[in-house]
C-alpha cells in the first residue's frame, strides 16, 4: 500500500547500525527521563502547595541551560563528540542518583531539589547538542527529516509513558522508586555512546573552546535570518504557550486531583507528548515538504490555538476536551520541531555545528523553563485559567507578527 507508506513514519535511518542503538537507548532511557521530569515539579508543590515554586524550577534550569549549552555546543566542535557524549552521560546519572538520595533521607528542601536539578540541567545542555551534532555525521542529509522524527517521537512515547506510571504510582509509591529508575536505566544510552565510533572534530581546533569560540558560533547567524528566525518563532510559542508549570494545580483545583499528583496530573502531562507521538508515527510527510519555513509557522498558530483551547476547557472543569486540545498542540510541535532542526542541520558546516546545535537547545529547552517561570508568576495574578487561555492568544498573534516582518522565512524552501 504505497499511500500508507508515505504516510506513516520514515525508517531508513534505523538501517544504520550507529542510529539504531542509539535510536534504542533512547526508548529505553526517555522513560526514565521523564519520570524525573514528574516527580520534581510533584516533589516541590507537595512541598509547597504553589505554583510560583514549580514555576522556579524554569529559573534555576534556564541559567545552566543557557550557560553549558552554549559552552557544550562549542566543546562539540573542538573534541571527541563521542567523548563527549560519554562524559555528559555519566554526569546525567549521577544527578539523577543525587536526587534518588535525597527522596530516601528524606530532606524535604525545596532548594536542595532546585540546586540538584540546575546541576542536572547543565549535564543536559552538554549532552544534547553533543547527540544532535552527531547526526550528520552517521546520516546522509535526506535522511535527517525522517531521523529528527524518529527521534522526537521516542521522545514523546517515554513522555507519556513517563507521567501515565508517575503520576499514577507517586502517591503509592512515593518519589525515590521514580528517581532511582531513571538513574539505572541512564546506562543503556551510555552504551550505545561506547559503541559509537571516533568522531573527532572535522577540522582540527583552533583555540581551547570558550568564550570567544561561542560568540563565533553566534555570528554565524548573521547575516542568516532564516536561521534567527527558527529560533524566534520557537521561543514564541514555547515562553507564552507552554502551561505545565500549572498543571500541579489545576490537576487540583480544575480536576479534582490530590495534591501530590494523581490521574489527572499524569493525563495533562503525558497529552502533549501523546499527541506528539502520534504526530510522528504519521510523520512520513514531513520528509516531502519543501516549504518548511511556512510550515513551521502553521505548525506553531496551530499550537497556539490548541493552548487558548485548554485554557478555556480547563477553565470549564473539561478534562477530556482540554487533554485533545493539548494533544492537538503537541502533534503540532512535533513538526515544527522537526523542521526546525532539520533546517538547522542542513544550513550549518561541520565546523559549527555544535555551537549551532547548544543554541538550538538552549532555545527549544530554555523556552519552556522561561514558561514555567513567566507561567507561574502570571497564575498567581490572575489564575492559572487566564494565564493558560491568554499564552495561547499571545502566540498567535507574536508568530503571526514575526512572519510578516520577516517573509524570507516564510518564502524559504529546500528541494526533495
Amino acid at each position: 500500500m504505497p499511500g500508507v507508506r508515505q504516510l506513516v513514519a520514515d525508517t531508513r535511518p534505523l538501517h544504520n547500525d550507529h542510529f539504531r542503538r542509539l535510536w534504542v537507548a533512547n526508548i529505553i532511557t526517555v522513560i526514565g527521563a521523564q519520570l524525573t521530569v514528574v516527580a520534581v515539579p510533584a516533589q516541590i508543590y507537595a512541598l509547597t502547595g504553589s505554583s510560583a515554586y514549580v514555576g522556579l524550577t524554569g529559573l534555576f534550569g534556564l541559567v545552566p541551560l543557557v550557560v553549558f549549552g552554549l559552552w557544550g555546543g562549542a566543546l562539540a566542535d573542538a573534541m571527541d563528540r563521542r567523548r563527549l557524549m560519554m562524559i555528559s552521560t555519566l554526569g546525567l546519572i549521577a544527578t539523577s542518583a543525587l536526587f534518588w538520595g535525597q527522596s530516601v533521607v528524606g530532606v524535604g528542601n525545596v532548594w536542595v531539589i532546585l540546586g540538584i536539578f540546575a546541576v542536572q540541567q547543565a549535564f543536559f545542555a552538554v549532552n544534547q547538542p553533543t547527540r544532535t551534532s552527531i547526526l550528520p555525521r552517521l546520516l546522509p542529509a535526506g535522511q535527517l527529516p525522517a531521523a529528527n522524527s524518529l527521534n522526537m517521537t521516542v521522545l514523546q512515547f517515554g513522555a507519556i509513558a513517563g507521567p501515565l506510571v508517575g503520576g499514577a504510582l507517586i502517591p503509592v509509591l512515593g518519589f525515590s522508586l521514580l528517581y532511582l529508575i531513571d538513574t539505572v536505566l541512564l546506562f543503556a544510552t551510555l552504551w550505545a555512546a561506547l559503541r559509537l565510533p571516533a568522531l573527532p572534530p572535522a577540522h582540527a581546533a583552533r583555540q581551547v573552546p570558550g568564550l570567544r569560540s561561542v560568540v563565533e558560533g553566534l555570528g554565524h547567524l548573521r547575516g542568516r535570518p532564516v536561521l534567527m528566525m527558527s529560533f524566534l518563532v520557537d521561543l514564541i510559542a514555547m515562553v507564552f504557550g507552554m502551561p505545565r508549570a500549572l498543571f500541579p494545580q489545576l490537576a487540583h483545583e480544575s480536576f479534582g486531583g490530590p495534591t501530590e499528583g494523581g490521574t489527572a496530573f499524569a493525563l495533562l502531562f503525558a497529552a502533549i507528548p501523546a499527541g506528539a507521538l502520534l504526530g510522528g508515527i504519521f510523520s512520513g510527510w514531513i520528509s516531502r515538504v519543501e516549504r518548511q519555513g511556512l510550515a513551521v509557522v502553521v505548525c506553531i498558530v496551530v499550537w497556539g490555538g490548541s493552548m487558548l483551547g485548554f485554557g478555556l476547557f480547563a477553565g470549564a472543569g473539561l478534562l477530556g476536551p482540554a487533554l485533545g486540545m493539548l494533544a492537538l498542540g503537541g502533534a503540532a510541535d512535533m513538526a515544527s520541531a522537526a523542521f526546525r532542526q532539520t533546517i538547522l542541520q542542513e544550513a550549518a558546516s561541520d565546523e559549527v555545528r555544535g555551537r549551532l546545535q547548544g543554541i538550538f537547545i538552549v532555545v527549544v529547552a530554555g523556552g519552556p523553563r522561561l514558561a514555567d517561570t513567566l507561567h507561574g508568576a502570571v497564575a498567581a495574578a490572575v489564575g492559572t485559567v487566564a494565564a493558560a487561555a491568554g499564552g495561547g492568544v499571545a502566540v498567535v498573534l507574536g508568530v503571526t507578527l514575526a512572519a510578516v516582518l520577516v517573509p524570507t522565512f516564510v518564502r524559504y524552501r529546500v528541494t526533495r
